[in-house]
Formats: C-alpha cells, structure tokens, sequence
C-alpha cells in the first residue's frame, strides 16, 4: 500500500477477529493517507468503550499545527461505539470534514445495516476475518503466504521461501500474528543471508506446541493458574522443557516489568503517563496492548516491580548443576502461582 492509494476520505471500518492484522492495515491506512508525517501528528486514537462522539467530532474537526493538512482518527474495539452513536455516524459518512478519515476497528460489521452500506459506498470497508471454507478460504490463504513472505524480507531482512511458509501454515493457526512472531524468531536463527527454509522451520517450529505456550503464558498473566498449570503439563507431556518455556514467558513478563518501572518513573517525575503508552514504551505489541492492559492490572504493581528478581531468581535455578526435570518443572509452576489471582496482595481500604 503507497501513499494516496486509499486518500482520506470520509468512513473506513477495519472488521474481524484477527487484531495484529486489524492493526497491520490500520497502519498501513494511516501510513497511506499522512505518509511521513503520521508519525505523532495528524492522528488520534479514541478507545471504543469509553469514547464520547462529542471528543470523536472535534477530532475529526482539528488540525495539526505541523505536519500534514489531513487529519485521521482511530476508535479501537469500537463495537461499543458503533452501537451507541449508529445514527450520528450514519450522518457523518456524508458530511466528514474535508481531508478527514475516521477509521472504525470492529469485531462484527453485518453488510445489510444501513450504516454498513454507506461506508461501502463512499468510504472503505475491509475485512480481517478468515475464511472457513470454499474459494475465499483458498484466496485468503494464497494472499496470507504472499505477506508473509513480504514480511519476512522488508520487515526482519531474511528470505522466506515458499516451501517453508507452506510447512509453518501446516503447523500453526492461520493467525497472522503468531506466524508473524514465528518468523521474526526464526529470522534470529538463520546464519548471515540464509533463508529460512524448510528445514529450519521443520527443526525449530512446534506445531500446536507454539500455540498452546502463548496460551500458557495469556492464561499466567490472567491469573488464572488452574488453566496455565494444566497448560504447562499438556506441553510438558508432549517433551518441552522448562529451560525452553522460561524465555518464552520471560520475554512477556519482562514488558509488564518494564511497563510499571515506565509508569512509576513518569509519576515520579510528575508527568503521569496512561498504563497504554506505559505498555508499549515497555514492547507490548500494539495489537496485544488491550488484553496486556487488563493483565498488568491483574497483576498489580507490587508484584510487577518484583518480577525482574522474579525472572532473574528462576533462571538462576534452573541453571544450577541440581536443577532436575522436576524442579525445573516447579520453578516455573512457582511463577505461575505467585502470578494468580489467589496470590494477589491485598487491596488496602480506603
């Protein structure tokens, strides 16, 4: 997508279930209609649950003082939204500001509403959703592999051959955001200009595995340990390794690590900063940002300013001579408890 091929224009609604690629076109959109100047200036992103169309009107209204002339504004989760205000955005499809784009991200976006129809008419309607079957199911994946391949040379500088993105899509979800973090490790393991081919995909890529990790980790930072502790035992079962899971789930925690030190710094300099920009200063993939928001709240910050020693005090153990496939096992199902909504500290009374 190159700047002005969809300039901004009235009404755009990005729908589906799919949030890191929901999140790849919403930047691409804005990339497309500011160019360089979308970084920071003419865009402002509203949170679908809590906007107010008083706030979304004025947005599209304003202007920045630099950069571009046009203006765009983003409602995330915006099926809230949708439902509350139907009528008033039925009425702005027609009368947005000149040089103004709002773009709608939504779970659902049945055609047959008369709002729906109006963004197809004069607006942009794309759809992230996979299909289930039949010739769409065929053309969605042909086009998933083509930017995948695209994501891999200009994204993380390696070649992807094709036979290799044939063998990931045999071995994960067809979701594009956990093949994308599959490729960006696997970018990790090739050697200086070798490509990630079929082999190495082969040797390095868990199939379900991959997956049910990332469940893992979602289900400790929910604090739902019942369900972690049962996940970690399927994938132990099927020959993971504690020393294996550890980075995994360091990697995550370490953000809510970082994610905390960034807020506490930014009230302790009296220029207080939202728990969101705290999340992504501290690596949260945009599209992760709002479940990873729920999560540290769930966690608290007594015990996120702990999870560095946390992190640190497991690692060691499971590098000492005595560390068995049991007690490795137990440093990580350790973790997990203390991350439960059980082990929570106790609120103080006001």
């Amino acid at each position: 997508m190159k700047p002005g091929d969809f300039p901004a224009a009235g009404v755009c609604a990005i729908s589906g279930d799919d949030p890191f690629l929901k999140h790849e076109v919403r930047n691409a959109l804005v990339k497309s209609t500011l160019g360089d100047a979308s970084e920071g200036f003419g865009v402002e992103v509203f949170e679908g649950r809590q906007a107010e169309w008083r706030d979304v009107q004025d947005a599209l209204r304003e202007r920045s003082l630099f950069g571009s002339s046009q203006q765009v504004v983003v409602v995330e989760d915006a099926d809230p939204f949708v439902k509350q205000y139907r009528e008033k955005l039925e009425e702005i499809v027609e009368t947005t500001p000149v040089g103004s784009s709002l773009i709608l991200e939504v779970t659902s976006w049945p055609g047959n509403t008369r709002l729906a129809k109006a963004v197809a008419k004069s607006g942009l309607t794309i759809s992230c959703a996979t299909p289930e079957k039949g010739a769409e199911l065929t053309a969605h994946t042909k086009l998933l592999k083509d930017w995948l391949t695209h994501q891999a040379l200009h994204v993380y500088g390696v070649k992807l051959e094709r036979g290799a993105v044939d063998v990931l899509l045999e071995q994960l979800p067809s979701e594009s955001g956990i093949l994308c973090q599959e490729i960006a490790r696997l970018a990790l393991l090739t050697d200086d200009k070798a490509p990630i081919d079929i082999a190495l995909v082969k040797e390095h890529v868990g199939g379900w595995r991959v997956r049910k990790t990332w469940d893992m980790i979602d289900a400790a930072a929910d604090g739902r340990a019942d369900d972690a502790l049962n996940q970690l035992d399927r994938l132990m079962a099927a020959g993971d390794e504690a020393f294996a899971l550890l980075p995994q789930m360091a990697s995550t925690l370490r953000r809510f690590a970082a994610a905390a030190r960034n807020y506490e710094q930014a009230e302790q300099a009296r220029r207080p900063m939202s728990l969101r920009a705290a999340l992504e200063a501290g690596g949260i993939p945009p599209f992760k940002l709002g479940a990873a928001e729920v999560q540290l709240k769930q966690i608290g910050r007594p015990r996120a300013k702990q999870l560095y020693r946390w992190l640190l005090a497991a690692d060691l153990e499971l590098k000492g001579h005595n560390s068995t496939k049991d007690r490795a096992r137990r440093v990580l199902e350790t973790l997990i408890v203390r991350l439960s909504k059980q082990a929570a500290p106790a609120r103080s009374k006001a």
